[in-house]
């Protein structure tokens, strides 16, 4: 059994995977590791000769039950069995899309599933109830009320999670997107760990001082890009723009982790581009 045709399809699917695991976690970064997490389950399963006869629907049942055991491990509630019928009802006022992740996660587990499932990714009721493990008219009165009560969460303003950084940790991410906007990557290659980690989100890792180098090398060849200190759902992070478009919202961003006053961990978000969908960002000073 090959494995080229269905790791294809594993990366066609993957950004309907992360709308999925985004809204279902209430974060996009979350939303990526639980992906990851869910990916690595499905090519373990299909190696080992599993068959599906649908993929689609077998490739979002893995995700879905990677999603519950990441929110029962953070204990962010239960499943709420969902079976009493109530009157049809249109989501047609909010858009769904637009709709925070944080703003998803209020919703019951069965109800989020529904409606992301639904009025995201256009999936049947009767897939809904395959992918949940639940019956139809479960599925369909989730649909239902999910609608309703994100309609109204969706009404209530959101404030923007600001970092909660000390003026040490803002100084350090300060001054790394200040050597970028530079262009003077030798002095940030000075800041690395030996054992610095990099993720190119959906593309590659690589682990090292001198393994890396190659992409500070690639940032300094392209000259599109504007660098700008900011945060992502709460967490401080570079923003990078591009200046041949005319966008307020970044291209992609960059998250740190820091060891000992030095760089540990990059993990940038060029490839998965998927990420920023009604992501929570906000520029800083």
């Amino acid at each position: 059994m090959t494995t080229e045709p269905f790791e294809e399809r594993l990366k066609a699917l993957r950004p309907r995977l992360h709308r999925y695991c985004a809204r279902m976690t209430g974060s996009a970064v979350h939303g990526e590791d639980v992906l990851q997490d869910a990916l690595l389950k499905a090519l373990q399963a299909w190696a080992q000769g599993t068959e599906a006869h649908n993929l689609d629907g077998w490739l979002f049942r893995i995700a879905h039950n990677a999603c519950l055991d990441f929110l029962r491990e953070r204990s962010r509630g239960t499943i709420v069995p969902l079976t009493e019928e109530i009157a049809a009802d249109s989501a047609s006022e909010v858009d769904i899309v637009e709709v925070s992740f944080r703003t998803f996660l209020r919703l019951p587990e069965l109800q989020r599933c529904a409606v992301i499932l639904k009025d995201v990714l256009g999936h049947s009721v009767e897939e809904i109830a395959s992918i949940a493990e639940c019956s139809q008219p479960a599925a369909k009165s989730a649909l239902q009320r999910g609608r309703v009560a994100l309609r109204q969460l969706a009404q209530a303003p959101e404030d923007v999670r600001l970092p909660l950084m000390s003026d040490a940790e803002r100084q350090k991410i300060a001054t790394y997107v200040r050597l970028f906007q530079c262009g003077d990557f030798d002095t940030i290659r000075a800041m690395l760990a030996d054992d610095v980690k990099l993720e190119l989100v959906n593309r590659l890792q690589w682990e090292g001082r001198d393994e890396i180098g190659r992409y500070f090398t690639r940032y300094a060849e392209v000259t599109k890009w504007r660098f700008a200190l900011g945060a992502v759902e709460g967490r401080p992070a570079m923003l990078v723009f591009d200046s041949t478009v005319d966008a307020e919202k970044p291209a992609h961003f960059v998250l740190l982790d820091w060891s000992d006053g030095q760089v540990s961990g990059i993990r940038d978000f060029l490839f998965a581009t998927y990420v920023l969908e009604a992501i929570d960002w906000v520029r800083l000073a």
